[in-house]
């Protein structure tokens, strides 16, 4: 489903007057993934750098170009786990945070 520019707008002003809102769409997009949902935490991780950074900085942040960086969160993108985290790592910089995984602790009985 094609995301209108209405609705990408709508994103990038909420995001640049709500910093918890920006924070919010780092950790869903960083969840997803963890959870499976590759396509969503990338859709969502893309959302988050057009409406803050956007590719071009982040490009020159991490020394990567911008075309490449839009390509590896597009639907058919794989990025590398060294790109993914390196984009990760300055992503939560800029925005002053560090996300941490934490574990469910589980109890399974077995008969």
């Amino acid at each position: 489903m094609a995301i209108t520019r209405q609705f990408k707008e709508t994103i990038q002003a909420r995001a640049l007057r709500d910093p918890e809102f920006r924070v919010g769409l780092l950790k869903e997009s960083i969840e997803s993934m963890l959870a499976g949902d590759t396509e969503t935490g990338k859709m969502i991780l893309r959302d988050y750098t057009n409406a803050t950074i956007g590719f071009k900085k982040l490009g020159a942040v991490t020394h990567k170009s911008p075309k490449s960086l839009m390509r590896m969160f597009s639907p058919s993108g794989n990025p590398t786990a060294k790109n993914l985290f390196d984009i990760l790592h300055t992503l939560q910089k800029k925005e002053g945070v560090q996300l941490e995984v934490q574990t469910l602790r589980q109890t399974s009985i077995c008969f």
